[in-house]
């Protein structure tokens, strides 16, 4: 590699001198382009800054007319500063008259200069300002020039991002950094939540920026590089990983950009040019990532996600720093922001802490949102680029009703949110009046609401809401939470705990449903295509008994003398109840012979999630004492629509006429064998929903204990016999594709029902 310069490396020295001196930033700033312009042998150096109206202002000036600053102004897209800032790349010009989107600003002065260079001042890839070098003579300013700029960049960025140019902003005016920002994504658990972010995945931040030893910056570069092919290359060889399929190829993609000569190389000139090894990887990334957000190719802004992993893997090697905030570090309002993260991930935050979470991606029914749902945390999800809108400590509000995201709120904005906070809390009082009234409709249907859990969390939530028992306790949470496999005394310890915790009220315990996208960290599984249809579920259990039959005996311990009912995940054929019998069967066998107390009553039943069930309920009425319908993981696979994909998740709705007629030939069988059936998918939480679900004949739902009072309000105000001839109407009638959704909505309205 060719090396550059020392000038741009004593420019920087002289920065940080800059930097450290006691002077307001106004001086500062004239200072920096003063240097600048010395160092580059330039007749004009000026700073341009991106404010909240999407006007690019002149800050600081060495060679125009001093009078222009905080004057002369261009907007973005206008003029080559407003192209420069648009297009978020650097202008190379050696006669910039010459360029069409060239703009002359009479009151600069600048039109007896020729030459141009200017550069984005960049932060996490989104533009702040611009920075811009001019000379009289016709003249194309070098690659190590370009690269000198662009570094110098970096400084301006961090007197940005630290706050320090924003009181020099003219009153009326605010830098776009610190704008308020309302971004748009889909709601996935109702609620309000007002706090200040906290990145999942925070962004490392970079204090120490100009090298005192170049070489000793490359070498450090160096090592911190060979540990990250180390630890890509130890991933790719695990024994769990697949030797083919599509997602070997992505991880090959991964290893590729941590190999990728040019991303090395561009680091390497970053440190020759003056800049610590962390700062270069920074500015590289930041580059990189300005580049590939404004890319339309699919694929391409994807890898995207893949190499800010990477970047950011580095950075904390480089600054020898553990991934996330600590307990101490956690503000009393956390609003968590990720890219996407796991349920268990959730679960390793302080819930007394979190107020909201808010997702690039993530659906309404993906496992981290059924999670937030359960501890009540207003969330959004398919927040577009949220990540590169927010920094570590921002004022935000998460609306997850509206799907709202507010990023630096004005003080209106926190003021109507701070009052719909308070009538929220109002209309949950309205909620508690009903917690121990039954949830009857208006023709006399009694409506049976039970409550979804997973975690000891949950369990207060049993009384608070009034919920007549817990109809789904999803068991695999205790696995996913903990750092080795639960033993049979642990299990043992925390079902009885629950049923404790509920005394009388019924609990449904669903046997483990890993697998898929919900792993655990200590059970090695195989790599899968398609792990939403793979190897999960009852379908593990039965094919790993020893881990099935040690929950299993726990279970019927913790029962000891008490009624349990066990529900069976994911059955897609009668013989996996019948093995599942079978092995339950050998379980209490085992007890007795021990002279173990087993349960006063048992209850077996299934969960129908898969299509395939529908035309086997028939048998699976003799097999088990009652089922329960899984809407989430049913509608998927009925619509062959991945729940945990944002481009299909939202594509199909629930409340369409063919998954309807499923739900409806689910209940009418089930009646007809006299076999209890309860639905505990996400549609029962949802008042229109549950409005539908009554009017197909479901009197069993089992929900979030957040929605137990919505909907407790809904049936209540409900003819029941009504919505069920409107349901009938809107299934039975073939010819008419209007949607059912609408004609609900109409109904509720007509009849004064809240949804």
């Amino acid at each position: 590699m060719r090396g550059l310069p020392a000038g741009p490396r004593v420019l920087l020295r002289r920065l940080r001198e800059i930097m450290a001196e006691p002077i307001s930033a106004q001086e500062r700033l004239d200072k920096i382009v003063t240097q600048i312009a010395a160092n580059v042998v330039a007749e004009v150096c000026s700073v341009y800054v991106l404010r909240s109206d999407g006007v690019l202002e002149l800050y600081a000036t060495e060679g125009l007319k001093a009078e222009a600053v905080h004057h002369a102004a261009l907007r973005t897209g206008q003029g080559l500063v407003g192209t420069i800032a648009a297009e978020a790349r650097p202008l190379n010009l050696p006669n910039a008259q010459m360029h069409p989107a060239y703009r002359y600003l009479p009151e600069t002065g600048e039109e007896i200069y020729s030459s141009f260079l200017g550069v984005p001042i960049l932060r996490a890839g989104r533009t702040l300002g611009v920075l811009v070098v001019q000379n009289r003579t016709h003249r194309t300013y070098y690659d190590e020039e370009v690269e000198a700029l662009q570094t110098t960049a970096m400084v301006l960025a961090e007197m940005l991002a630290v706050g320090e140019l924003e009181r020099l902003a003219q009153p009326g005016t605010v830098i776009d950094l610190k704008r308020p920002i309302t971004t748009t994504g889909v709601g996935l658990c109702e609620g309000v939540g007002l706090g200040h972010v906290v990145l999942h995945e925070p962004r490392v931040v970079v204090t120490a920026l100009i090298a005192e030893d170049v070489e000793v910056e490359a070498q450090r570069l160096e090592q911190a590089i060979a540990s990250l092919r180390l630890f890509v290359d130890d991933m790719l060889s695990r024994d769990d990983i697949a030797e083919t399929g599509e997602h070997r190829d992505v991880l090959e993609a991964y290893r590729m950009f941590a190999h990728d000569r040019g991303w090395v190389r561009r680091m390497n000139e970053a440190i020759h040019n003056g800049l610590t090894a962390e700062a270069a990887v920074e500015k590289v990334q930041s580059d990189t990532r300005a580049r590939l957000q404004r890319q339309t190719d699919p694929f391409l802004r994807d890898r995207l996600h893949d190499f800010d992993d990477l970047a950011n893997r580095l950075l904390r090697v480089l600054m020898n720093k553990s991934h996330g905030p600590s307990a101490q570090e956690l503000p009393r309002d956390a609003i968590i922001v990720a890219r996407n993260m796991g349920a268990a991930e959730l679960l390793d935050y302080d819930r007394e802490r979190v107020r909201g979470l808010v997702l690039e991606e993530g659906g309404p029914t993906s496992h981290v949102t059924i999670v937030a749902r359960a501890l009540g945390i207003a969330s959004v999800g398919r927040a577009s680029n949220v990540l590169s809108l927010v920094e570590n400590g921002d004022a935000v509000i998460v609306d997850g009703l509206a799907g709202e995201v507010h990023i630096r709120p004005t003080a209106d904005v926190e003021a109507a949110y701070a009052e719909k906070v308070r009538f929220r809390a109002k209309r949950q009082e309205q909620y508690q009046l009903l917690r121990d009234k039954p949830a009857v409709t208006r023709d006399g249907q009694r409506i049976r609401l039970l409550m979804n859990a997973g975690l000891l969390v949950d369990l207060p939530h049993l009384e608070e809401s009034g919920a007549e028992g817990i109809g789904l306790f999803r068991t695999e949470l205790q696995f996913m939470i903990a750092e080795r496999m639960p033993k049979l005394g642990e299990q043992r310890a925390f079902y009885g705990t629950v049923m404790e915790a509920a005394g009388e009220l019924p609990i449904t315990f669903r046997t483990l449903d890993i697998g898929g996208d919900k792993v655990l960290p200590y059970l090695r599984t195989a790599q899968e295509e398609n792990p939403a249809m793979g190897w999960r579920a009852i379908r593990l259990g039965l094919d790993r008994p020893g881990l099935l039959r040690m929950q299993l005996r726990a279970l019927l311990q913790a029962a000891a003398g008490r009624q349990l009912r066990i529900m069976l995940p994911m059955i897609t054929d009668l013989w996996e109840v019948r093995e599942t019998r079978e092995l339950i069967d050998r379980e209490i066998g085992h007890l007795k012979r021990h002279g173990h107390e087993t349960p006063s009553e048992l209850l077996i039943g299934a969960m129908i999630e898969v299509p395939s069930m529908l035309w086997q309920l028939d048998g699976l009425s003799k097999l088990v004492d009652f089922v329960s319908v899984g809407s989430n993981d049913l509608h998927q696979f009925m619509t062959a629509s991945d729940r945990g994909n944002i481009m299909v998740a939202g594509r199909f709705d629930p409340l369409s006429r063919p998954f309807l007629r499923a739900l409806r030939q689910i209940v009418e069988a089930a009646e007809k064998a006299d076999l209890p059936v309860t639905l505990c998918g996400e549609m029962a939480g949802n008042p229109l929903m549950a409005m539908a679900l009554i009017g197909l004949g479901y009197r069993s739902l089992s929900m979030s204990a957040a929605a137990v009072g919505p909907v407790k309000a809904m049936a209540m105000a409900l003819d029941a016999g009504k919505v069920s001839e409107t349901i009938r109407s809107l299934l039975d009638d073939q010819g008419n594709e209007d949607g059912v959704r609408t004609a609900l909505a109409d109904f509720a309205v007509a009849e004064d029902v809240p949804f």
